[in-house]
């Protein structure tokens, strides 16, 4: 059952990519951490973003612009370095708090409820339009490449905080996508490497199966939202997929998933 719920939102989810604020892992992430603990959930995303990614730099890779690559890219790559090292460690801490409630005993752990808490933030960027009018000047382009890289590195999600930044650096719309997409590339790269260190240690190799599928669903669907939905704006379903987030993210933060 799992394959078939993921697959089908790494689908439907890779299409809204192209017209949507949000980025696949955004979604993806949560949807792995209801079958898998959150630092595999995580991993697992991270495969299946990256290969993604790679078809997409094939079709936009070529428009990327080389200037805002190194200034927004390196420190993205460089920090996305320290939030996966980082990620790693959580997942060996202890619960920061227990509680019973409906007859069960719930721990949260502080990789959960982190993760959670950005869930929310990023899925709030959809919702209040202060932050969807939010943008930054072209010269903060290398602090915005960090606070991209180290939360990608972190939890996955990277794409709300690339867009606020490099919006506003004079890009045409063919530019923005690729230097967008060789970016995310990079940073999964640069996090799946950190990860590698923890692969033997989880159950990514029995997954092989789930990441495959998944990965070809992603694809699948790039290929249709470049194709016939670059130019669509759903908002109701933007905004009903941004509070659908926060509700599991909060389930997520409370030690429920």
């Amino acid at each position: 059952m799992e394959i078939i719920i993921i697959s089908l939102s790494a689908f439907l989810v890779s299409i809204l990519t192209f017209f949507s604020g949000f980025g696949l892992g955004t979604i993806l992430t949560p949807v792995f951490m209801v079958f898998f603990p959150v630092d595999l959930a995580i991993a697992l995303t991270g495969v299946v973003h990256f290969f993604n990614n790679l078809f997409k730099l094939a079709l936009v890779g070529k428009k990327a612009d080389r200037e805002v690559l190194v200034k927004f890219g390196i420190p993205a790559v460089l920090f996305a370095i320290l939030g996966s090292w980082l990620m790693l460690h959580m997942t060996d801490w202890q619960p920061i708090f227990t509680y019973r409630g409906f007859g069960k005993h719930f721990e949260v752990y502080p990789v959960k409820f982190i993760v959670s808490v950005l869930l929310i933030i990023f899925a709030s960027i959809d919702l209040i339009p202060y932050f969807q009018k939010l943008q930054f000047g072209k010269e903060k382009l290398p602090i915005g490449g960090a606070l991209s890289g180290f939360f990608g590195g972190l939890s996955g999600n990277q794409g709300a905080l690339r867009s606020a930044f490099l919006i506003k650096a004079g890009l045409s719309k063919e530019a923005f996508i690729g230097t967008a997409v060789v970016v995310s590339t990079f940073v999964d790269f640069t996090r799946l490497s950190v990860y590698a260190t923890r692969f033997v240690n989880t159950d990514l190799g029995n997954n092989i199966q789930l990441i495959f599928i998944a990965t070809l669903s992603a694809i699948a669907g790039a290929y249709l939202g470049n194709k016939l939905l670059k130019k669509i704006t759903l908002k109701f379903l933007q905004t009903t997929v941004a509070i659908m987030l926060i509700l599991i993210s909060i389930a997520l933060g409370a030690g429920w998933i």
